[in-house]
């Protein structure tokens, strides 16, 4: 069996939930520069988070362990099989504090406003739903920034405690979606290896109810 994990703020949660599994993860917790990990039967490959939707739906890995967050924002064909339960965090739509009658305002005259995101496709989805109008601009980092210096009318981000949008004199002005981290499998891996790969899922959900 080839597992993803995480590399970031989810790998030692991730280390921490297969090893109350029973999955040996001693030579996975000291890989330092390594990428691939041979421990007993399962081969772990330690990448990029948004990456690992893609390693798992084309098969480049059996099973691996992700955030809502990326998962959804990919749309790939995987079988969603856990909520592991950490890593916990939402997806808001953010602002800065003085600007709620602008942005209304901005709206009214030219029918849409723009926002500012990492997450296009969760973006697009969630105003769809709302029927506002929306001009996305795609960045990689420090969301935070583009109604500061007057790129977007709002953002689409994610938030642990909402310190960094405070601290950044932006408020929260609804939800869109709550993440965690998810045991995810390839289909095809699943119907070939249902047993190994149940049994993982098992033995990780009974970890979640201790």
């Amino acid at each position: 069996m080839c597992f993803a994990v995480p590399k970031g703020a989810l790998f030692d949660d991730s280390l921490r939930v297969l090893r109350s599994a029973g999955v040996d993860v001693g030579r996975l917790a000291e890989a330092g520069r390594q990428l691939i990990v041979t421990a007993g039967e399962i081969e772990f490959v330690i990448a990029k988070p948004t990456d690992i939707p893609a390693y798992v739906a084309y098969g480049g890995v059996d099973v691996g362990i992700v955030g809502k967050d990326t998962l959804v924002e990919a749309g790939l064909a995987l079988v969603e099989m856990l909520d592991l339960g950490f890593g916990e965090c939402r997806f808001v739509v953010a602002e800065p504090c003085d600007s709620e009658a602008e942005v209304a305002r901005h709206y009214r005259h030219l029918g849409v406003i723009r926002v500012a995101t990492k997450y296009p496709r969760i973006t697009e989805r969630h105003f769809a739903a709302k029927g506002v109008q929306v001009e996305i601009v795609k960045l990689h980092g420090n969301i935070e920034i583009a109604p500061l210096i007057g790129l977007a009318d709002q953002i689409v981000d994610i938030t642990a405690t909402g310190t960094t949008l405070r601290e950044n004199n932006l408020r929260i002005v609804e939800d869109v979606l709550p993440s965690t981290a998810r045991f995810v499998a390839n289909p095809a891996s699943l119907r070939t290896d249902s047993a190994r790969i149940t049994d993982l899922a098992e033995r990780l959900a009974a970890v979640g109810l201790e």
